[in-house]
């Protein structure tokens, strides 16, 4: 198996929030790291260029959306993802799962894999453990996962403990073809574990335990951010951490807000993705060190502050707040371009923050500062009904 090179740098003594450094074919990660989502070879309205600019290390791509269209062995054609996209740092892929489960209103779970109907032409398809390792090694990301089932929620404690084991059955299946796979890679890759179990904490252990004895390059946690509430979701985060190996990287995949990312950091969490700072960022909803703000809101209209005036991402050095309403409300491109890339600029800026405190010994003075600072719009909204 591929080795993914981690190295930790520094760990916080007054929590579990530790800062280190990963190597990859296509560059060094820095980590705690948030990942935009690339769900289709692109973060939505950005180029590549933009992405950098706001300090992006790292993004995602699709594997069930880039094996429908364009298709994986096109891509394979084209250089893999790096070079279809042009984007030169690293990519990690997922391996359609949770799309498969929660776009597909016709599917078919068993043994072998999952049987699903395309959301794009109703054409069926399936993916095995197997097939999945063989479109991720043609898409050819730095860092890749195995096919996983990730439970609705709710769900009763059987068909989560059934799924937990299909999961870890899958897993053992994967990382069998991943090595298989080996001599069909143009650079190495690295295989993620995800730990699944739904919000029972026993299955969830089961799990991480049974995933690190099968000895992956790092562990996701999947299935979180999906209904369960914020305390039960940290909880089990304590529970899975305390499970991992101390030298892999552990991934949460799909939260969350800043607050989410602040939280998980101080549990152990090294890497995040998710499409709230893009999908939101398309629709007005921008963050800022004191909030969440809509700028539809009607007191942005004369506004002529930047949408954050600590932030130093071309929206805020550029435009005011009224001109991007504006951009808004008269439906020009380029405010839903300007809110996404503020927020990606936020929440890259903020993973890169929280490493800083981590390394300088101060996470968690930082940490209830950051809280402190971020509840004050949500404060002054409340005070002023």
């Amino acid at each position: 198996m591929a080795s993914l090179d981690f190295n930790l740098l520094a760990a916080d003594t007054a929590s579990n929030a530790r800062a280190g450094r990963m190597k990859t074919p296509h560059g060094e990660i820095r980590t705690p790291v948030f990942m935009p989502v690339g769900t289709q070879a692109t973060v939505k309205t950005l180029t590549p260029a933009e992405l950098e600019a706001a300090g992006a290390q790292v993004i995602l791509g699709n594997t069930y959306h880039l094996f429908l269209r364009p298709g994986h062995e096109l891509i394979r054609e084209m250089g893999g993802l790096h070079g279809f996209m042009n984007w030169r740092r690293p990519i990690l892929t997922d391996s359609g799962g949770y799309q498969v489960f929660s776009l597909s209103d016709l599917k078919s779970i068993a043994e072998e894999g999952v049987t699903f109907q395309s959301h794009i032409d109703g054409s069926r398809h399936l993916f095995t453990p197997e097939s999945v390792m063989e479109v991720e090694t043609a898409l050819g990301a730095d860092i890749i996962a195995p096919l996983d089932e990730c439970p609705p929620y709710p769900c009763d404690y059987r068909y989560a403990k059934d799924s937990a084991a299909l999961t870890l059955r899958w897993a053992a299946r994967s990382r069998q073809r991943f090595e298989e796979l080996d001599g069909e890679r143009a650079n190495p890759q690295a295989l993620f574990g995800i730990v699944q179990g739904s919000v029972y904490e026993d299955l969830r252990v089961h799990c991480a335990r049974a995933l690190v004895d099968q000895e992956f390059d790092a562990y996701a946690i999947g299935g979180m951010s999906i209904g369960e509430p914020k305390s039960t979701m940290g909880d089990l985060i304590d529970a899975t951490v305390e499970c991992l190996p101390a030298d892999r990287p552990r991934y949460l995949m799909g939260a969350g807000t800043p607050e989410d990312l602040v939280d998980a950091v101080g549990r152990g969490i090294d890497m995040f993705d998710c499409v709230i700072p893009t999908r939101e960022g398309r629709n007005g909803a921008l963050y800022t060190r004191s909030g969440r703000i809509n700028i539809y809101n009607a007191r942005f209209r004369a506004d002529a502050e930047p949408i954050d005036a600590s932030c130093s991402c071309y929206a805020c050095r550029t435009f005011s707040r009224a001109y991007i309403r504006h951009l808004f409300r008269a439906g020009e491109i380029l405010g839903p371009r300007m809110g996404t890339l503020h927020n990606i600029h936020f929440y890259v800026g903020l993973a890169a923050e929280m490493g800083q405190a981590i390394l300088e010994g101060r996470f968690s003075t930082w940490s209830r500062s950051f809280l402190t600072a971020y509840h004050s719009e949500t404060e002054r909204k409340e005070h002023a009904q």
